[in-house]
């Protein structure tokens, strides 16, 4: 058939009337009940049944299945009876195909089992559509049942398909019907009187074609199917009273459901009713539907809780993991330790809704591309398609308007909107650094704070397709889970200095510490990483900066009892807002501490005694002091509040966590925290008691108190090895290029099964290529253990960061860290244990330059005869040895 083609509907007055149905249509029948609508689709199935249609029913809905099926047939469908491509939940019911997808698996993965749906039928299939209404309740909005309808719609057309649609009169807001009406073919009006015994059809819409009676009002008998426009005054008077009478009761109802649901539980709560099932809704629609997550939610969280997130909600949908976490863990403190609760900073922070995501792709049409994403041959190719869509769209005016209510309450106080997936910050998905943070300093005319705030939005939004989210999300078998992104809107914590604003400190903290640096301290008792300014330089791996490791079991405790390393070690930049440039900026420590009060200089600080004595000697009175946060260490009334703080949150989530938080001081020891962030934190940890071998020849390196990881005995059968004296050499331009090559060992490794072991020089993943490898956490992945070699001659030097994003990923792998230092920690290491071993890389990659061979070596072993792993967790011991006869190594090509 051609597009266009005429269709019998199997009322043939109703065909005359509008001139047809045609191939391309979407039918939305606007109806009261039902039962108004079977009295059009059924006539429309018999008859495309009869004319050997390609009939389909979508089925969806919580009413009664709109074709008769059976008890069996339905339990068939709920027990996800497959196609023959064991692809979708189908039955074949009297020649209909019948289809159950399930809505509650939330708007994208909903639309897009529909869409395959869609496709897999092709062109000229015929659909009746469950009620469209009945999306609204699994989705507790009509923004999404309108965007389903808007993206559904056009493919439908595209093919020449044609779609019958109820929807329930009264039960949505005006928006939502007037974009369904905007996109459908054809939109008609049915109504009936008490009795159902006249029907009356209004077609309101009816696409390309006209007639002198077509949108006048029609009464239909549906005993001999007679269809007959009204023209004699007494029935159009009795059409108008039952039109009258149904839509003053149902425009009552014409807000969308969303706020409809949260008015009437308010009122409820207000008349001082029991409103203990809209609170357990309220947590499921705004806070999480993850079960362990929502449980803690209810337990700490009543009625005004849920009021006050829905007053700061912009759009409608979930807050996100990250906006959850946060808000639970503030809960959880202000009601099992009110005492800690005093020393908050209040939150005043807004959300985005998730449902803004997706109705910003779908109002800038990118969905098709969104569609091809989903694809495995489309997952990275159309992801950077949808990348750069997301960050040119355009918000719709009404958003826009939303946008400025934030900005006008935070004034000029500057803000950061913060990625809040649905996936983010979760039990097994930290998602730790994928997405973006946007620090918008929120100066300037409304218009131009507008614009920048825009911009932000846009930015996290496009952030959901870099490569390394998506690999992550593939890597941890995400890649086809609903990933919509909420939003976080917080004022930035800090104090003004002149012309920048920053906290006097900021950092992560862990309930639980895999890294002890020192002997006989406890891992349960947690660690902070704390920095001087934003909290940015902890959890980035640093150019030239050290976080102070807080080991809250010892916190004054350091790891160097030298002055002169621990000043070499400590921080050297802040990262700050510059209020006068409009941007976040660099500056240097020392720079830093001249802006701030004697008082916040002194928690920061610690003084380089041998320096100052070398000048006292030489007859100068000099102050040397360096930021470490030694001051904050010192204030025990503080540690031992992130102590407790840290204590409290793993015992009521059951699970160890890990928070971001801030710190500013005022006079006299005095300190606000700000709590900005809770997430469990993944952990790999293990019963399995690991003896290290002694009286073994053949050590390759062994090591104390430099690694981070479970304990574990392996077997190595492929080790990489990059040079350090080598990567030195090799011309800065082409340093970056050492991080792909990393890339594709790893991918044969993966591709072949190894168990591989990855030694390099320096800071792995630094973005500055002469400190280390700037690799991202997809080029490593399956490496399963990773070790950083110093080489001080060129200033190589590792760092155990741990709490940084890129050990997040390490720790949630279950990856071994190890770092070879020059120092006390490392007992033993033969370097040269392996050379002269053929080198399997070039065999991997035959067009590198022979600079490269050189410098990146891939050793395999024979089965049987490999390299031994052993580490202690307890004591913190790691040792890598061969068998007496491995020096017979052979290459094995795979």
């Amino acid at each position: 058939m051609s597009a266009f083609d005429r269709i019998k509907s199997g009322i043939p007055e109703l065909d005359e009337t509008l001139d047809n149905i045609r191939l391309g249509d979407n039918v939305v029948w606007q109806v009261s009940n039902l039962d108004e609508f079977k009295y059009f689709s059924e006539p429309f199935i018999k008859q495309s049944l009869e004319d050997n249609k390609n009939l389909i029913y979508i089925n969806f809905g919580q009413h009664e299945p709109l074709i008769n099926l059976s008890d069996e047939e339905l339990k068939e469908l709920d027990e996800e009876n497959k196609d023959e491509n064991n692809e979708f939940s189908m039955i074949k019911h009297n020649g209909i195909k019948v289809y159950r997808v399930n809505p509650n698996d939330l708007f994208e993965s909903f639309t897009l089992e529909v869409h395959n749906i869609i496709t897999k039928e092709g062109r000229d299939a015929f659909y009746v559509f469950d009620c469209l209404s009945d999306l609204q309740s699994a989705w507790s909005t009509d923004l999404m049942m309108g965007n389903f309808f808007k993206v559904t719609c056009p493919y439908l057309f595209s093919l020449d398909t044609v779609a019958y649609f109820p929807i329930i009169r009264g039960k949505h807001s005006f928006e939502a019907i007037a974009k369904i009406r905007e996109t459908t073919q054809l939109f008609l009006d049915i109504y009936s009187d008490e009795n159902n015994n006249n029907l009356y059809i209004h077609p309101l819409k009816v696409w390309n074609r006209y007639s002198q009676k077509m949108f006048l009002g029609h009464k239909y008998e549906p005993k001999n199917k007679s269809l007959k426009a009204l023209t004699d005054g007494m029935e159009v008077s009795t059409f108008y009273t039952i039109v009258n009478k149904a839509s003053a009761y149902h425009n009552k109802q014409n807000t969308d459901s969303w706020e409809r649901f949260f008015q009437l539980a308010l009122l409820q709560y207000e008349n001082g009713e029991d409103i203990h099932d809209k609170c357990d809704q309220m947590c499921n629609m705004l806070m999480t539907k993850e079960e362990d997550m929502g449980e803690k939610v209810k337990k700490y969280f009543n009625a005004p809780d849920y009021f006050t997130i829905y007053d700061r909600l912009i759009g409608s949908g979930m807050i996100g993991g990250k906006s959850c976490g946060m808000l639970l863990a503030r809960k959880i403190i202000e009601k099992d330790r009110p005492d800690i609760y005093k020393q908050f900073e209040p939150d005043d922070s807004f959300f985005i809704g998730s449902d803004m995501f997706y109705t910003y792709i779908v109002s800038n049409d990118l969905w098709d591309i969104r569609v091809e994403q989903r694809t495995k041959e489309g997952y990275y190719t159309a992801g950077k398609k949808l990348e750069k869509g997301l960050r040119n769209g355009k918000f719709p005016e009404e958003i826009r308007e939303e946008f400025k209510r934030i900005l006008e309450y935070f004034g000029q106080s500057p803000i950061i909107v913060r990625s809040s997936s649905l996936l983010e910050d979760g039990f097994g998905n930290a998602f730790a650094g994928k997405y973006e943070s946007i620090f918008c300093v929120n100066r300037g005319s409304l218009e131009e704070r507008l614009e920048a705030f825009e911009d932000a939005v846009k930015r996290v939004y496009a952030s959901t397709m870099n490569i390394s989210a998506l690999d992550y999300r593939r890597i941890n078998g995400l890649d086809n889970k609903d990933e919509q992104m909420a939003l976080l809107v917080q004022r930035v914590s800090g104090s003004y200095y002149g012309d920048y604003f920053f906290p006097t400190a900021a950092g992560v903290g862990f309930s639980y510490s895999l890294y002890t640096p020192l002997p006989d301290m406890n891992h349960n008792t947690g660690m902070l990483r704390l920095v001087m300014g934003l909290g940015t330089k902890a959890v980035d791996r640093t150019l030239r900066d050290y976080p102070r490791i807080v080991n809250l079991d010892k916190p004054k405790a350091v790891i160097e009892p030298d002055v002169i390393e621990r000043h070499k070690h400590s921080q050297h930049y802040l990262d700050l807002l510059d209020l006068k440039n409009v941007k976040i900026e660099e500056m240097p420590v020392l720079n830093g501490l001249k802006i701030i009060p004697k008082y916040a200089q002194r928690v920061l600080i610690e003084h380089d005694n041998d320096a100052e004595r070398r000048f006292k000697e030489r007859g100068q009175d000099r102050e040397v002091v360096f930021v470490n946060c030694k001051g904050l260490t010192y204030n025990d009334k503080l540690t031992n509040t992130m102590k407790e703080l840290l204590k409290t949150l793993d015992s009521a989530y059951n699970y160890h966590v890990d928070i971001e938080y801030t710190v500013n001081v005022g006079e006299n020891n005095s300190y606000v925290i700000n709590l900005l962030q809770c997430r469990p934190l993944q952990v790999s940890t293990s019963d399995e008691t690991v003896e290290i071998p002694e009286g073994k020849d053949e050590v390759y390196f062994h090591i104390i108190n430099a690694s981070m990881g479970r304990s574990r005995k392996e077997v190595i059968d492929t080790l990489v090895y990059v040079d350090p004296k080598l990567y030195y050499e090799y011309p800065y331009a082409k340093k970056s290029s050492i991080a792909p090559i990393i890339g594709k060992i790893n991918t044969y490794c993966k591709n072949n099964n190894k168990n591989a072991m990855l030694i390099v020089p320096g800071r792995l993943g630094t973005s500055s290529p002469e400190l280390g490898i700037p690799v991202t956490f997809a080029d490593i992945s399956h490496f399963s253990a990773i070790l950083e070699e110093s080489y001080s001659e060129v200033g190589y030097i590792p760092e155990l960061s741990y709490g940084s994003h890129m050990f997040q990923d390490l720790v949630e792998s279950d990856i071994y860290y190890g770092s070879l230092f020059e120092d006390e920690t490392r007992l033993e290491y033969n370097k040269d244990l392996f050379k002269g071993y053929d080198n399997k890389l070039e065999k991997i990659d035959s067009k590198l330059d022979k600079e490269i061979y050189d410098m990146v070596q891939v050793i395999e072993f024979y089965q049987g005869k490999e390299l031994e792993f052993y580490h202690d967790m307890e004591n913190d011991e790691s040792i890598c040895l061969l068998d007496e006869d491995t020096r017979n190594t052979e290459v094995i090509d795979s």
